[in-house]
């Protein structure tokens, strides 16, 4: 089987696994997603969700959360890692949104690079989740993934982004990503990968060289 044709399958298989793949942070709108995806460095979904659904009932445009300031925004996100350093980066971004950008979250990659604390994984994201550009966001799970598959090595994200670019098929990257953190998450994980359960073992190059 030649390369193409495996990755082919093997996005074909995830996606009959799991057809609407979605991020599992909580995000209304694409300045929720943000500030959800901001605050998400270094913690987990779930606590940043808990966090949100008591900032977001409060404050949830960038005029909102400018207004609290960051003294003010810190009791909402005080139990999510490194957050005075995200509180400032949060409410310094609001208040480039409103004065660069009419308030709203731009769907451009360097706009949004320009936002303190948004970097190209962050940008990724935004751009692939609330404007479905086929870009592809690497994090732990999806470097993990990209490198035991076979399917993208490398030794930093941006190798392993542009890998992945070149290898999906145009017709999967829109969910690639998210298929592959869920993948990553979920079965191939970091210690104990769940090979038994996996849908594409049979593809993966680490699988076949663990295999027995």
């Amino acid at each position: 089987m030649s390369d193409a044709a495996r990755w082919h399958e093997l996005f074909r298989r995830l996606r009959r696994a799991n057809p609407e793949p979605a991020t599992e942070l909580v995000g209304a709108t694409p300045f929720e997603l943000l500030v959800a995806v901001m605050l998400s460095a270094q913690a987990t979904d779930v606590s940043v969700n808990q966090a949100t659904a008591r900032l977001y009932p409060v404050a949830n445009t960038p005029e909102a959360i400018l207004a609290l300031g960051e003294e003010g925004l810190k009791p909402y996100i005080r139990t999510i890692g490194l957050y005075h350093t995200k509180a400032k980066n949060i409410v310094r971004t609001c208040a480039l949104l409103i004065e660069r950008h009419g308030s709203r979250v731009p769907a451009d990659r360097a706009a949004l690079e320009a936002l303190p604390g948004v970097g190209r994984k962050t940008a990724n994201v935004v751009l692939n989740v609330a404007f479905g550009e086929p870009t592809v966001a690497v994090d732990t799970h999806v470097f993990r993934v990209a490198n035991r598959l076979g399917i993208a090595p490398g030794k930093t994200p941006l190798e392993v982004e542009q890998g992945l670019l070149r290898a999906i098929p145009k017709r999967y990257l829109r969910h690639a990503h998210h298929w592959l953190i869920l993948h990553g998450r979920y079965v191939c994980r970091a210690r104990k990968p769940h090979c038994g359960d996996c849908v594409v073992a049979d593809l993966c190059a680490w699988a076949m060289q663990h295999a027995g």
